[in-house]
């Protein structure tokens, strides 16, 4: 591998939530940003590799795929329970949009089999975090600035998910054994189409199956 195609250090592009991330996750025999073959390690630990994802987790999809067969990968993907809007000229708020663990399923649905590989775990963080945007006079009224930074404030609760069984503690102990995707909304107080994706998730990743369909819709009962 020539210098031209030399892995580059991800340090370089490193915003903020990023590097909170990492400092927060740091433990005193870790190595930072090791080059393997043509990638970059966030976090080498031992036998684990350790990435911090703070965009889409099926952006990550031809990394994976290369490592995953042959090396233990820790995702780690936060998910904003506060945010905190900063931009120029104004005072910071606090956003009205609070994300939960639920939200995670917003990202295993398109990658539902993912917790099935064997070298796979998944940590997701619930973080408070601040967004900080642009001021433009050219952007209209209502419409938000461009986002130039996001800085970790805490960390406020994590969970490591190493395998697709430990999805269904996500569920409310309150939901019958057999349920319809309203029922989960009801009963987890979220949206409909949220809970029809977690069902969709938890389906491929065989924990629940269809038992039957109806003008309410879907039918389906844990597996395990």
């Amino acid at each position: 591998m020539g210098p031209s195609s030399a892995p580059q250090i991800g340090t370089l592009n490193e915003g903020g939530l990023h590097r909170g991330l990492k400092d927060h996750l740091a433990r005193p025999e870790d190595r930072f940003e090791v080059p393997l073959g043509e990638f970059v390690i966030d976090i080498v630990r031992g036998d684990l590799l350790i990435e911090i994802q703070t965009g889409a987790i099926a952006a990550m999809g031809r990394k994976l795929d290369c490592l995953l067969d042959e090396h233990r990968i820790r995702v780690v993907r936060p998910i904003p329970a506060v945010r905190w809007l900063e931009e120029a000229g104004k005072p910071r708020r606090k956003s009205p949009q609070k994300q939960r663990l639920w939200s995670i399923f917003d990202e295993l649905v398109s990658v539902p089999t993912l917790l099935d590989h064997p070298n796979f775990e998944l940590q997701v963080l619930l973080v408070e975090e601040t967004e900080v945007r642009s001021h433009s006079d050219r952007v209209r009224r209502g419409r938000r600035g461009r986002v130039v930074e996001r800085r970790l404030e805490a960390v406020l609760d994590e969970r490591l998910f190493s395998r697709p069984e430990q999805l269904l503690e996500v569920l409310p102990a309150e939901l019958p054994q057999q349920f319809l995707t309203a029922d989960l909304a009801k009963v987890g107080r979220l949206r409909r189409d949220l809970a029809q994706r977690i069902c969709y998730v938890l389906r491929h990743a065989g924990l629940l199956h269809e038992v039957g369909r109806g003008r309410a819709g879907i039918s389906y009962r844990r597996c395990r």
